[in-house]
């Protein structure tokens, strides 16, 4: 009773005192900093958590089938989720940049060092040797790189260095090749390649998705963002959560990392989701994904000797 007194309290003087520490922030010039600062804290809010000894009893030694697409600087390079969960992944990682590909060569089990498209194909890519990490199969295009608020300053960090030809290949066919018959999660970060590489998956259906899209493009030729989205669609896929990525002068996001799971709202997706129960709820915890985890367990009336209710998704608080 008292906690819940406090609580109201509390959340009445928030009430009173937002609108007068947003006015000082505005004169201040660092109310966009703080609200980022927040937001990203928000979404990394269940991190607080530690579901080992969960995925221990779901997954004992069955890996998490990984598939990344655009794997420099290693598997979970970025910490999207927390690093401490990395064990509990077979990575099968794809880098077309021969000197990335062979750092990647010494700890990793699965390489793939050619590059990923729609078919089997040749094709150019444009490396950028002062970042990397742009590098892409589409050349940048300098004017839209105000959308992206790179300043002039900053635009020899996205001149192509050297263009290089490739042999490309597609999902289904690169897997097929390894043997590999299923993949659970798949993460494409290929810079404006996601279209194409989508259009070769073929028979794979990962439980969890993560790729980048690009609303505003700082490439040529990147197809239209709703065409990626409507091709997930028809994959059976439906988003569940996107993170804006870096600066940009819009008010929607230039570029985000989108999530998406198969549709739980139709048998095509029930299905695929019972048969790999404990992956998918591994994944959707390994996420954050709590209160949509309760909700589809709930729905699709999943088996799991762990009551999920008893972990609030603080995202929402």
């Amino acid at each position: 009773m008292i906690y819940n007194q406090i609580s109201k309290f509390a959340r009445s003087l928030a009430k009173l005192l937002l609108p007068i520490i947003f006015k000082i922030l505005i004169l201040l010039k660092i109310n966009r900093r703080v609200i980022n600062f927040l937001k990203e804290k928000s979404y990394n809010s269940n991190n607080t958590y530690d579901f080992s000894e969960i995925l221990d009893s779901f997954l004992k030694d069955d890996k998490i089938i990984s598939l990344d697409i655009g794997a420099q600087g290693g598997f979970n390079s970025d910490n999207f989720f927390k690093s401490d969960y990395n064990d509990y992944f077979e990575p099968i990682l794809i880098e077309p940049i021969s000197s990335e590909a062979e750092k990647l060569s010494k700890n990793n089990k699965y390489l793939i060092q050619n590059g990923i498209w729609s078919e089997k194909i040749k094709k150019k890519l444009y490396i950028l040797g002062n970042r990397l990490g742009s590098s892409s199969m589409y050349e940048p295009d300098k004017k839209n790189f105000d959308i992206h608020n790179i300043k002039e300053k900053d635009f020899k960090n996205f001149e192509v260095t050297e263009i290089k030809e490739i042999e490309c290949d597609t999902i289904q066919n690169s897997l097929n090749k390894l043997n590999i018959d299923k993949i659970d999660y798949l993460k494409i970060d290929t810079q404006g390649a996601e279209y194409e590489i989508f259009k070769g998956i073929g028979k794979y259906r990962p439980l969890l998705i993560k790729t980048e899209i690009h609303i505003f493009s700082m490439y040529k030729g990147v197809s239209n963002w709703s065409r990626l989205l409507n091709l997930l669609y028809d994959l059976n896929y439906i988003a569940i959560d996107w993170k804006e990525i870096g600066k940009h002068n819009t008010r929607a996001p230039a570029e985000m990392d989108m999530i998406l799971i198969p549709n739980f709202n139709n048998d095509l997706g029930k299905k695929l989701i019972i048969e790999n129960e404990k992956k998918f709820i591994s994944l959707m915890l390994i996420f954050g994904h709590l209160n949509l985890l309760k909700l589809i367990i709930k729905r699709l009336n999943l088996k799991t000797p762990y009551n999920i209710n008893n972990f609030e998704d603080k995202y929402f608080n």
